[in-house]
């Protein structure tokens, strides 16, 4: 299969990652920081060098500040509901995921109230400005998605975060489709909470995620219980990461992401984004000259996108051409509202969704021609039915 759908998770996976996870399952699979055997011992120290390479990653001085989660939703749900409380106010972009909407709708029944800054594409000043017009005096929190995970495009993050650190509002990033490919270095940020998928570009399993904490106010957990850690005091831990780490970890799925971390840092985040860069230009070029193909950005340039394409063919419902993409020609993409359908809105697109294709690590030249060569075939045949 040819395979596009990297913005929901990444595939293939590298060797390494693999390899890591089979080794876990076969050679150490006992409780880490539960026990002293050789084994618990060994995935312990498993779990520490993922945490110490996630902070080399994203440059946490804190190897104890990055917590595992079970996806970036569920980090984002702890940063929200851990730190939202009754009276206060949330700003967000107007291109964030169902996974930011959904927890903020529901704690609006807490007497939570958010609203939305229009992120204005190409344009940082009027999208700060935005943001700024939206602040309040019971502002607590500002979550923002780095990348459309629809469309690609970045958001000027760090600008956002020192805004809000001169008005004393903490900040939240969701970094499910850039991590691994964008420059962020915790160290030196205004950044609060970075959230992400450990399945995406970091090329781990399904089932990891990633919180890393840059504050001194952490969220209260969402999940209390055993830690291996303090076991006689009935209260949870507030140590980190212990206090966000109740019950058995996913250690298979760590390890992966640990060898995942390991793949991105040996071939380097600018490196890997510019090689996906480079193919999705190439890729939107080839559609840009296709008849009946609606591009709704501008081509993917270096600092303002991530390598994501959405496009639609002319009276074409974008499921449809996925399908035909898949049935005819073996290629996976995405179709639909992408669980973000704030960002369809923001593009007008909310009524006929768009089809999504994300290149990775793997793809090479020719599954581009090829992909193009598809959508110019599909886009072909739809126009000559509409004039028979």
């Amino acid at each position: 299969m040819i395979y596009f759908d990297n913005g929901a998770t990444t595939f293939p996976k590298p060797f390494s990652v693999r390899k890591a996870v089979n080794d876990a399952m076969s050679n150490y699979g006992a409780n880490p920081g539960r026990s002293g055997h050789i084994m618990s011992v060994k995935s312990s120290e498993i779990m520490f060098s993922c945490r110490e390479n996630a902070a080399k990653l994203f440059g946490s001085a804190n190897p104890e500040n990055v917590i595992f989660t079970l996806n970036c939703t569920s980090a984002l749900n702890t940063v929200i509901k851990g730190i939202l409380k009754s009276g206060d106010h949330a700003v967000i972009s107007s291109l964030e995921h169902n996974a930011v909407v959904r927890p903020l709708e529901a704690l609006k029944k807490n007497k939570i109230e958010y609203s939305v800054a229009k992120c204005v594409p190409y344009d940082e000043e009027q999208t700060i400005e935005n943001f700024r017009n939206e602040f309040k005096a019971n502002t607590k929190l500002v979550i923002c998605t780095h990348a459309s995970n629809v469309f690609g495009v970045k958001l000027p993050i760090e600008r956002i975060a020192a805004l809000c650190r001169i008005n004393g509002i903490l900040f939240c990033v969701d970094a499910a489709q850039s991590a691994g490919i964008a420059d962020i270095n915790l160290s030196d940020s205004s950044i609060d909470y970075l959230c992400t998928a450990g399945h995406k570009g970091l090329y781990g399993p399904m089932g990891t995620g990633l919180l890393i904490i840059n504050s001194e106010t952490t969220p209260d957990s969402l999940i209390q219980g055993g830690t291996g850690s303090d076991s006689a005091n009935l209260n949870q831990p507030e140590i980190l990461p212990d206090k966000y780490e109740s019950g058995t970890p996913n250690l298979p799925g760590i390890a992966g992401l640990n060898a995942g971390i390991k793949f991105v840092l040996n071939r380097k985040p600018n490196k890997i984004y510019n090689s996906e860069l480079s193919l999705a230009q190439m890729l939107y070029k080839r559609l840009e000259k296709a008849e009946n193909v609606i591009l709704y950005t501008k081509m993917p340039e270096k600092n303002h996108s991530v390598p994501v394409i959405s496009f639609n063919i002319k009276d074409t419902e974008s499921e449809t051409v996925a399908k035909i993409l898949n049935d005819n020609y073996n290629i996976a993409v995405r179709a639909g509202l992408h669980c973000a359908p704030l960002a369809h809105k923001s593009f007008g697109t909310q009524d006929t969704g768009t089809v999504r294709a994300v290149v990775s690590a793997f793809t090479d030249k020719n599954d581009v021609i090829y992909f193009a060569n598809a959508v110019r075939s599909i886009s072909k045949n739809n126009k000559l039915k509409k004039t028979i």
